[in-house]
């Protein structure tokens, strides 16, 4: 048995002021990135054209889809730079930016390599019309050759994420995408270029990202590089943790996607307006995820240096403070949703079909923040333990939970009955990875012993 804390001595192990100097960049940072989408689905939702936004959301979803699933470089980066920083290993935490780092290279080369194959089943599987179609390629076989550039952007962020250097993470995103935001309003409304002129935009910002990263990064790593050798890249035991959380992510994110192509899918199947309509949705549901995620690495940062310093105190006050921050943000984004919703939707587009297809479905945008935010805190809370598997489970369940909804609903409810599925979904992720909760304290201070509570105290102080 553990020691029992106090309440006062569990909120010394970190303050409120303290966790919001971690997460408020991390929340900016968050919102930027979805914030780039919405402005790319809001400066072509000014073309007259509903094919156009289609066009980019089918795009999006290739993207998303070939990114998310690597999206364990940026999750298992940040959680095993965090524990070796809790732990002071300095020659760990340089070897935590640089494994994932040739996988980063390897996976961009190999999408360059691939990228026929690949439009061509994603553009068989979303199906819709001929137009939409070469919209969507349009689109890919331009921001395609940002492959490498995002991937290395995923660790590097992970990275200084992972090392509570969070301004830095915040910088180098803002630097791509306030680029990507100025280019879009010169290539699109300037120039006129269309779908090609927002494809441009993202390349030429991601390749530019990263540059500004990897300046960053050396800086902060130069000190320590003479004592790197190619053979510690190798050490067999953090290779195969590392693989191990990298698959469970990776599986994760494979049943995350098979929900969103199928999401995608049945609205592409009603139609252009119903896919626009549908597309401005979830650009508003990512930047509500986004900030989600901004509170969720804060909690991964301190979940990760708990484990990492063996400090329990600053564990149990983590998963306090991301409760506390979740449903307080989940609480302000429904009422934000119901007093000015319609507003929102209006910002995207001028298309007046598009915009009352979007409002129809606005009910579910007010209850994905209550129903959603819990699972989003979690998998941050989690990611910082290393402990993918639950992740891996949970999400595996929310998806059996999702197949037979939208299998049910969409023939009776139509476009109602896909959000319905989406919202069952979000509901279930949160609800399956609570149930892991108990057993991930044990697995992370499963060698503590009584001597603990003191040891806690020791590192709360210091």
């Amino acid at each position: 048995m553990y020691p029992e804390a106090t309440s006062l001595e569990i909120k010394k192990a970190c303050s409120h002021k303290e966790y919001l100097r971690l997460a408020i960049p991390l929340v900016i940072s968050g919102i930027s990135t979805p914030l780039l989408g919405a402005v790319d689905t809001a400066v072509v939702g000014r073309m007259p054209d509903p094919i156009s936004i289609g066009g980019v959301a089918i795009g999006a979803v290739i993207f998303n889809t070939m990114y998310w699933l690597l999206g364990f470089l940026r999750v298992s980066t940040s959680g095993f730079t965090s524990q070796a920083e809790g732990l002071k290993d300095e020659r760990e935490i340089l070897l935590t930016f640089f494994r994932p780092t040739i996988i980063a290279i390897l996976f961009g080369l190999l999408f360059l390599f691939l990228q026929e194959p690949i439009l061509h089943i994603s553009l068989m599987l979303i199906g819709g019309s001929e137009d939409l179609s070469g919209m969507a390629a349009s689109y890919f076989t331009i921001r395609i050759w940002g492959a490498p550039f995002i991937l290395l952007s995923y660790v590097m962020i992970g990275w200084l994420i992972g090392m509570g250097k969070v301004r830095l993470a915040l910088a180098t995103q803002v630097v791509m995408n306030v680029l990507n935001i100025f280019l879009d309003f010169i290539f699109v409304l300037g120039l006129e270029m269309g779908v090609t002129g927002v494809a441009y935009a993202t390349l030429i910002s991601e390749v530019t990202a990263v540059l500004f990263g990897a300046v960053v990064i050396y800086r902060s790593i130069k000190p320590g590089l003479k004592e790197i050798r190619l053979r510690m890249l190798t050490e067999l035991e953090p290779l195969q943790k590392m693989f191990k959380v990298n698959r469970d992510l990776f599986l994760r994110t494979i049943c995350l996607l098979a929900m969103t192509i199928l999401f995608t899918s049945k609205g592409a199947s009603m139609g252009e307006v119903i896919l626009a309509g549908n597309a401005i949705l979830l650009q508003i549901h990512y930047m509500m995820a986004y900030l989600f995620g901004g509170f969720a690495n804060a909690s991964s940062i301190l979940v990760g240096r708990s484990i990492g310093s063996g400090n329990r105190l600053l564990y149990t006050r983590a998963f306090h403070l991301s409760a506390q921050w979740g449903l307080g943000s989940a609480a302000f984004l429904s009422l934000v949703m119901v007093l000015w919703g319609q507003a929102t939707v209006s910002l995207f587009t001028t298309i007046e079909a598009v915009r009352a297809a979007a409002q129809d479905q606005l009910i579910w945008m007010v209850l994905f923040p209550i129903l959603g935010f819990w699972g989003l805190q979690l998998e941050g809370i989690f990611s910082g333990a290393t402990q993918a598997a639950p992740i891996r489970d949970s999400i595996l369940l929310a998806l059996l939970l999702f197949l037979p909804a939208i299998w049910l609903t969409v023939p009776i409810l139509g476009n109602s009955g896909i959000w319905l599925s989406f919202i069952l979904f979000s509901f279930g992720r949160s609800l399956f990875l609570s149930l892991y909760i108990p057993k991930l304290g044990k697995k992370s201070f499963k060698h503590e012993g009584a001597g603990s509570m003191s040891r806690s105290l020791m590192s709360m102080k210091t």
